[in-house]
């Protein structure tokens, strides 16, 4: 019967009739026909091993089918038949395949990081680097968003170490590649590509899909920070590239960059030229995903019909009339259903195209309360200082001023040197208390000139006095942030930067501040001796105690990466 139906599927191609909804249909009919085979097998055979066998392709089958509920039960049957056989190993195999169908579902009550820990143990125990790599590769891609990307960090380097340990060459350029990707999103362009540098050092010639991919993701890190000119360098050197597999699907993603860069360039002439190629792409990937189908469900036809006896060929020559028929009713009904797609295509079109407007306005809105927030928040802190100061002076050099007054009418009356030197100090000290007054005014960064000009200041006077060269590189700064937060965040920098001067005998420095809207990221490298970092307490070394009581009270998170003779990295993220 199953021969029968995979047949059934194949003249539709000889007698011209094959339709979208008849292709469907017929993957649908035969999927059905090895569901079938496999759970007569389930049911027929009394060796548990093998029919645990039969319950795990019945659920790869049916998590290709994008039915997850029948594939988790199968999953399950079989791991339950596995583990009482002792087969440990094909039980962790498949607690990897759980974790990857839950965690590819939305919504999801369950959750399945218990399956992927079991994996991962089970490999440590088996001191098995492949596994615990593997494993460390999926605990990445689980963090993998906004709120766990450190988490996801710290999995993918040890899965570095991991590649190496074993070397494997391809994982390592992989992993710097997925670094490069999840620096990119959540915390620095400059470090992100310092990833993508290294996967492409890594990568061989012929492994053009992933050189392809990180290519792309270049130049979708200078799009973001709307250097489209660097990105266009990088699309250019993408197009280079000769893939072996999935071509068009590539090309789609490289056409739509490069229209996307040259309209936002101003050069319409080259966007129209590169939309036209996407959408012929677009085109031919769907002529194309049905030819591979036909050739796949062809080849298994003819497999069928080497197999297939005198009997069943008699019987298919006589299906043949009312397959024309039952063709010609399925192309009808499939013209029909293709109408109705089509026009609910557009009403979704239509109604995201307002929900789009309608977000567009809000964030509008969004912006001006907070720009007149920002005002109103500057302005009161004015009036305080304002009154600050006049309390100072009412309350300070109004005094003062009062004895001073006194002290000139006794001198009127008694002009002694003893009564001038007195006066004469009095007036010093009034002089005194305005520089104190005007100094505190104006201390530290801050009124005028800014946080970043304030650290290029310090950088600048530090590398002229000292043997150190300091360097400061920016992005995002172009506006203020609030004054005591650039008092608090100069003050650390110039902590660390003392620290640097007193115990790393660098050469050389580097402070970057990046401003990501929502988050500050301070990064300051040196060459210098390093230290371990296991060794040295929070508490007891080179003011880290203080520098991490300062982040604490923002609300933010520090991280020093340090070894002896390798210098010294820390990452400060501070919530704006």
């Amino acid at each position: 019967m199953h021969n029968a139906l995979i047949k059934y599927a194949l003249l539709n191609v000889m007698v011209g009739f094959f339709t979208t909804i008849t292709f469907s249909q017929t993957l649908i009919e035969t999927n059905d026909s090895i569901i079938s085979l496999l759970e007569q097998k389930v049911k027929e055979n009394n060796i548990e091993k093998e029919k645990a066998d039969a319950y795990y392709l019945l659920a790869k089958t049916y998590d290709n089918l994008n039915k997850a509920d029948l594939a988790f039960k199968n999953f399950k049957l079989a791991s339950s038949i596995y583990e009482s056989e002792g087969l440990t190993d094909k039980v962790m195999e498949i607690n990897l395949q759980v974790f990857s169908l839950l965690h590819s579902q939305s919504q999801l009550n369950l959750d399945p990081l218990p399956y992927l820990d079991a994996y991962y143990n089970y490999a440590v125990k088996e001191n098995d680097n492949e596994k615990i790599l593997e494993a460390n590769l999926n605990y990445a891609s689980y963090h993998f968003n906004s709120k766990g990307y450190r988490k996801s960090k710290k999995y993918y380097l040890d899965a570095i170490e991991k590649a190496i340990l074993s070397k494997n060459t391809l994982s390592q350029a992989n992993i710097n590649s997925n670094l490069g990707l999840l620096y990119s999103g959540f915390i620095s362009q400059d470090s992100a590509r310092f990833f993508f540098d290294n996967a492409l050092k890594l990568y061989k010639k012929e492994d053009s899909k992933q050189l392809f991919s990180t290519y792309i993701n270049y130049a979708n890190s200078y799009q973001k920070e709307k250097n489209y000119i660097k990105a266009l360098e990088f699309l250019k050197a993408t197009d280079t590239i000769t893939l072996t597999e999935y071509e068009l699907n590539f090309n789609k993603i490289l056409y739509s960059k490069f229209a996307n860069c040259y309209e936002q360039l101003g050069d319409y002439e080259k966007a129209f030229l590169y939309l036209n190629k996407y959408n012929r792409v677009r085109d031919s990937l769907n002529i194309t995903s049905q030819n591979v189908a036909i050739s796949e469900i062809k080849e298994k036809f003819d497999n069928e019909k080497l197999r297939a006896d005198n009997l069943e060929i008699e019987s298919k020559r006589k299906q043949n009339k009312n397959l024309l028929f039952a063709s010609i009713g399925l192309l009808f009904f499939g013209t029909i259903t293709a109408g109705l797609i089509q026009k609910n295509t557009k009403k979704k079109q239509l109604i995201a195209e307002k929900e789009q407007e309608i977000q567009k306005q809000k964030v509008s809105t969004l912006l001006k309360e907070q720009e007149i927030s920002s005002i109103n928040a500057m302005i009161n802190g004015q009036e305080k200082e304002r009154q600050r100061i006049a309390n100072d002076l009412h309350d300070d050099l109004g005094g003062l001023m009062a004895t001073v007054k006194l002290q000139f009418n006794t001198l009127k009356e008694k002009q002694t040197p003893e009564m001038f030197t007195k006066t004469n100090a009095l007036l010093d000290e009034a002089y005194q208390k305005v520089r104190s007054i005007a100094h505190a005014k104006n201390s530290g960064v801050i009124a005028k000139q800014g946080l970043l000009k304030a650290v290029k200041n310090m950088a600048n006077k530090i590398s002229i006095a000292s043997n150190i060269e300091i360097e400061v590189k920016d992005h995002g700064l172009e506006n203020r942030l609030e004054n005591s937060l650039e008092i608090t965040i100069f003050r650390i920098v110039q902590e660390l930067i003392t620290n640097i001067i007193k115990h790393s005998r660098a050469t050389q420095a580097t402070i970057n501040l990046t401003n990501h809207n929502d988050s500050l990221n301070i990064m300051i490298e040196d060459n210098g001796v390093g230290f371990d970092t296991s060794k040295t307490s929070k508490k007891n070394g080179m003011g880290l105690h203080s520098i991490e009581k300062r982040v604490e009270h923002l609300e933010g998170e520090i991280t020093i990466e340090s070894k002896p003779k390798n210098g010294t990295t820390i990452i400060i993220d501070i919530p704006l």
